[in-house]
């Protein structure tokens, strides 16, 4: 996707702080952190929202849960825990029209939305 910043982040025209990259998937520290951990876990195909997964996707999708995992093993939060976040649409705050999950963690977080 052309003006997509994520796009330009995975095609290396946009610098990031990379935690983790294969060849299906991109995770980088968010530039404007909601908790001292705040990663962001980028699929390399540009799929705008959850609502345009398709059942081609599900590999990838749960590729993206694997690779959360070994994020949480990584950054030491596996055993304290840690929040996973996607957005969907503008009212939900979807700031980026590229699937992503925050990963948040490094303090107690607050209370749940539901």
């Amino acid at each position: 996707m052309e003006n997509c910043i994520f796009c330009k982040i995975i095609n290396n025209e946009i610098p990031s702080n990379k935690v983790y990259e294969d060849d299906m998937v991109l995770a980088f520290k968010d530039i404007n952190p909601q908790a001292p951990i705040h990663i962001l876990v980028i699929p390399k195909k540009h799929i705008p929202s959850i609502l345009e997964i398709s059942k081609e996707d599900d590999t990838l999708i749960a590729h993206i849960y694997d690779v959360i995992n070994i994020i949480a093993k990584k950054e030491n939060i596996d055993k304290t825990g840690f929040r996973v976040i996607t957005n969907c649409g503008q009212d939900a705050g979807q700031e980026v029209m590229h699937l992503h999950f925050h990963i948040l963690a490094g303090r107690k977080l607050g209370t749940k939305i539901i």
